[in-house]
């Protein structure tokens, strides 16, 4: 007797299964209530069957006999000879595919799978699946599953005869400050006249909590800009604000950075070093800016210090030199840069805010190289010679300091800062021959406005003006919003003609 009670219910699961199974060959009807039937059961059997129905790969006798790859669906005997026909769903069983996938999915254990499970059920909104979502939001441990579950949850509620029910899914919806939440609830408004005052709440509360991400999705953006600058304006700092040289080759050291994060990339693409490919990438673009930095220093601009106009004029045509250069050996089309997985791919923050993991890495990077470079110039004995060389020249060299060769290394370090800005901007910007040139104008007016030869004004600088830019987007445009952001730096420029952070001292009198 115990044995017979132990085989009763696998017989039992597989004729309900085998039952359930046979209406998906009827009509439209019979279909939807076969799949209602079979997402109900939790059959694992039922998921790749309801999947072959999905995509139109379930075909069937004209007796009715289900089959799915040359076999019978449920007994997995030979076909029957004889003509097939493919079974044909409508919108009605569709929609009860969704809800029958996210019951039978919510219990995989991968909590991507589970995510979209509970996505397909927040669509198909049926009270039938309160109980079921209850009890795996209770079992479940994944953040971003429970996130989904719970919003399915409030969803099935909103759909439920019971006007408490109504209530209590209103109040779960306005908490999640979705806008699949909020299309839902306008949904509902109509068809619940009486509970009106409750979703216009719920309403309000998510379009809150949606200025309130925009905001700060708008402030990653307005961070992310200025990263950039800072990564392209903290070499001219050095260059400009401390040697007093207008480089218009600036961008262009910028450019040669990233070309060699091409070479570097093609040169590891075949070896076991290919996943280090970008980190390798940062050391080589200094270097490699650094000693065009040094053949410039050393052979042009060396005789024309104290000659600004002469300088910028001698550097904007090297620019253009290098240019060229780069166009005869790599060609005039954008070249392809491959950022490794861990910069792909986009991280929720807290507040279900989304920003994208390359410009994520990028505010990092460009804060690395600042408390780098500030190390440098404050704690190393060459930023120890820079800034004496900077303060009095004469003096400097009278206590034995070799000036000739500190302004080579001042001026190769600026052009190796910019040649690593090159690696970052590499990630986000087509790689071309005038890539540079965007951001020459960019990184003056950072550099201006924060203060001449001052690193935390260059800081300040260029987050400030990545944050305004951004702000003003969405209401003037990217045209007019740069534009206004000239004006305003000029304006300022007029009462503060030495930036934010004013040298003080004798390097403000030289």
């Amino acid at each position: 007797m115990p044995l017979l009670l132990l085989l009763a219910g696998p017989l039992r699961a597989q004729e309900g299964f085998e039952n359930a199974a046979a209406g998906l060959s009827g009509g439209f009807a019979a279909q939807a209530e076969a799949v209602e039937r079979l997402g109900a059961l939790a059959d694992p059997r039922a998921l790749p069957l309801l999947r072959a129905l999905s995509e139109g790969h379930l075909q069937k006798t004209p007796e009715g006999v289900l089959v799915l790859g040359g076999r019978e669906a449920l007994t997995g005997a030979p076909a029957p000879t004889g003509r097939l026909e493919a079974v044909r769903i409508n919108n009605r069983v569709r929609g009860a595919l969704r809800g029958a996938f996210g019951r039978l999915e919510l219990a995989s254990p991968d909590p991507a799978a589970r995510i979209a499970a509970a996505a397909g059920l927040f669509r198909a909104r049926s009270p039938d699946n309160i109980a079921m979502l209850e009890d795996a939001l209770g079992r479940e441990s994944d953040a971003g599953a429970r996130t989904a579950m719970a919003q399915a949850l409030a969803a099935s509620r909103l759909a439920a005869p019971d006007a408490a029910a109504r209530r209590q899914g209103i109040v779960l919806l306005g908490g999640t400050g979705s806008p699949e939440a909020r299309s839902l609830l306008l949904e509902a408004r109509a068809a619940n006249p009486d509970l009106a005052p409750e979703i216009d709440g719920a309403i309000a509360a998510i379009d809150k909590r949606l200025q309130l991400r925009r905001a700060a999705e708008t402030a990653f953006q307005g961070l992310s800009l200025g990263s950039v600058l800072l990564l392209a304006a903290l070499g001219l700092a050095v260059t400009f604000g401390v040697m007093g040289i207008i480089n218009m080759a600036h961008g262009e050291m910028v450019m040669l950075g990233a070309y060699t994060t091409v070479v570097v990339q093609g040169l590891l693409r075949a070896t076991p070093l290919a996943p280090w490919a970008l980190p390798l990438s940062v050391p080589a673009a200094f270097l490699v800016a650094a000693a065009v930095g040094v053949a410039l220093e050393r052979t042009l601009i060396r005789h024309l210090y104290g000659r600004p106009l002469e300088t910028l004029l001698m550097t904007f045509g090297v620019g253009m030199v290098l240019q060229q250069a780069v166009r005869l050996i790599f060609g005039a089309q954008n070249q392809e840069v491959t950022s490794p997985a861990w910069m792909q791919g986009i991280v929720t923050l807290p507040g279900g805010v989304e920003v994208t993991q390359n410009r994520l890495w990028i505010i990092l990077f460009a804060l690395l190289v600042l408390a780098v470079t500030v190390a440098a110039i404050r704690f190393s004995r060459f930023g120890l010679e820079m800034r004496a060389v900077v303060q009095n020249r004469r003096i400097a060299s009278t206590m034995g300091i070799r000036t000739g060769r500190v302004d080579a290394m001042t001026f190769a370090f600026g052009s190796g800062i910019a040649g690593m800005a090159g690696v970052a901007l590499s990630q986000i910007d087509n790689v071309s021959p005038n890539l540079g040139t965007g951001y020459i104008i960019d990184s003056f007016m950072v550099v201006v406005f924060g203060g001449v030869g001052s690193l935390a004004g260059t800081m300040i600088g260029a987050f400030t003006l990545g944050l305004v830019n951004k702000m003003l987007e969405p209401w003037a445009g990217a045209v007019l919003a740069k534009i206004a952001v000239l004006v305003g730096i000029m304006l300022f420029i007029q009462r503060r003609p030495k930036g934010l952070f004013a040298l003080k001292g004798r390097a403000a009198e030289q």
